[in-house]
């Protein structure tokens, strides 16, 4: 048998969690190359597929034709696309469909789409049988670079984003980087505000390399795999010094508690703002915020707006479209946040570029006060 050799561009970034660690291979080719990648590392001999009618078309026959290359059984199962797929309504038929289709333990449940596949799958693979394999072939920047890896797994409920879910990690992650020429522009510029927010956190040369480089990766070829890759082990570093978020790895939020609130105010509808604008907007916010509690200088908040704004990302509220609730709507949304504790307000800020912290109990008149402001009503 002929093991599957790795194309010379492709990366390996190993996510370390003692008897749980997995690997994340990022590349071209890889849904075609999908096979060999699992057979080589699943016990069982059967998958259940879960993906969305806009990546079925494109991807779905390519990797079940993989699979069976390799005697791996498949059944599939197509969702709508879109964030409202994130719902009790659509677990429902996935579990059904993986416990239908006599998946064991040693078998696995598939994701193959973007992040909204992603955590729905993930989720119904870490209940049914109390914990089943699970394996995502994310096919969007975003879901390549920051919800593929991790564990992070959930669905939406009408209080906000990802309140209901569980840990779960997956036994491996395969990042085609062909996918991506497929993506619209806007898609591929959302997933890009989630590289920018690494070189944000702790790593200002890499943000640095972005400001200088953005239009490569954008292009394609060895910088798009380098920024995934380096994301990709920025988050792996994180999720294996603190799986649970306990304690640094709600540094990944930054941005999110404000674009969370800025997507339910616009009722997740993804025609008005979709999560990685939301992000975008949200990290500026936090930055400007941060220089109004004196905690870093008006220029690195410029900076990062100015970069984000460089490569076509929204930078304030104003620039979404139609009416936004009052403020005081937002800091609802904000007080529902999983990163409150006590009823106390804990953001993601920063004292500059790739410095940033943990900040617990900051006060909601402040936040209240800048969010009116910043409001363009």
């Amino acid at each position: 048998m002929t093991s599957h050799v790795m194309p010379a561009a492709e990366r390996k970034v190993r996510v370390d969690l003692g008897d749980r660690s997995y690997d994340i291979l990022i590349g071209p080719g890889l849904i075609a190359a999908a096979g060999s990648e699992i057979a080589s590392r699943l016990k069982g001999r059967k998958v259940a597929v879960i993906t969305d009618e806009n990546v079925a078309p494109r991807y779905l026959d390519q990797l079940m034709a993989s699979l069976k290359g390799r005697d791996i059984e498949g059944v599939s199962l197509v969702l709508p696309a879109g964030e409202k797929t994130k719902s009790f309504e659509h677990l429902i038929p996935v579990c059904e469909t993986v416990l239908g289709a006599r998946i064991e333990r040693n078998d696995a449940v598939i994701a193959l789409g973007g992040g909204v596949i992603g955590d729905l799958t993930g989720f119904a693979a870490g209940i049914v049988r109390r914990g089943s394999r699970f394996i995502q072939i994310p096919t969007s920047l975003l879901a390549q670079v920051d919800s593929s890896v991790g564990g992070k797994t959930g669905i939406n409920s009408p209080h906000g984003k990802n309140l209901i879910g569980v840990f779960h990690q997956p036994d491996l992650v395969l990042a085609d980087t062909d996918v991506l020429d497929t993506l619209s522009p806007r898609e591929f510029r959302a997933g890009y505000a989630e590289v920018a927010k690494y070189g944000l956190i702790d790593k200002p040369d890499f943000f640095a390399w972005l400001e200088k480089n953005w239009q490569a990766v954008f292009s394609g070829g060895a910088a798009r795999i380098e920024a995934i890759a380096v994301s990709c082990q920025a988050k792996a570093d994180v999720v294996a010094a603190d799986e649970r978020e306990n304690g640094q790895r709600a540094l990944l939020n930054l941005g999110h508690t404000f674009g969370h609130a800025l997507e339910a105010a616009t009722e997740y509808d993804s025609t008005r703002l979709v999560h990685g604008e939301g992000v975008a907007i949200g990290m500026v916010l936090a930055h400007q915020f941060s220089t109004r509690m004196n905690l870093a200088s008006a220029d690195d908040a410029s900076r990062v707006e100015a970069h984000l704004r460089a490569v076509g990302l929204p930078t304030r509220m104003s620039e979404i479209p139609g009416r936004l609730p009052p403020a005081e709507r937002l800091m609802d949304a904000i007080a529902q946040d999983k990163k409150v504790k006590g009823g106390k307000l804990t953001f993601i800020l920063t004292r500059g570029i790739g410095q940033s912290f943990v900040a617990d109990d900051v006060p909601s008149s402040e936040v209240l006060s800048f969010l009116g402001e910043k409001h363009p009503q």
